[in-house]
């Protein structure tokens, strides 16, 4: 049951490639958000449906990592550089709340 899974995931993740890059006739910000949509909606999984509390952790970190690429592809495609200060702030808000969730995680408090 588990390959047959895996090869499914394949499958489905080579028709998203094929179709993105070869069928859609677009530029290649928008290629490259869709390839960003498209890992948001794993990591959304894995967050939602995370075996353990450190895996949602991670998880929601890549996750602010991806929106952090997103902003930059997005702040390239409309030549302004305010979406990569949205990124940078983002990037820092995201450094701090990993580390006080991981100090939860860990059983103690944030005054600690």
């Amino acid at each position: 049951m588990k390959l047959v899974r895996w090869i499914l995931g394949l499958i489905i993740l080579m028709a998203f490639f094929i179709a993105n890059f070869f069928v859609y006739d677009g530029a290649i910000y928008a290629k490259l958000i869709n390839v960003y949509l498209f890992s948001c909606l794993f990591v959304l999984y894995r967050v939602l449906a995370g075996p353990s509390a450190a895996d949602r952790l991670v998880a929601v970190d890549i996750f602010g990592i991806l929106i952090i690429g997103m902003l930059s592809i997005i702040g390239l495609a409309y030549q302004n550089d305010f979406f990569m200060d949205i990124g940078l702030i983002w990037a820092l808000l995201s450094f701090v709340a990993s580390l006080a969730f991981a100090k939860i995680l860990e059983g103690r408090s944030l005054d600690d």
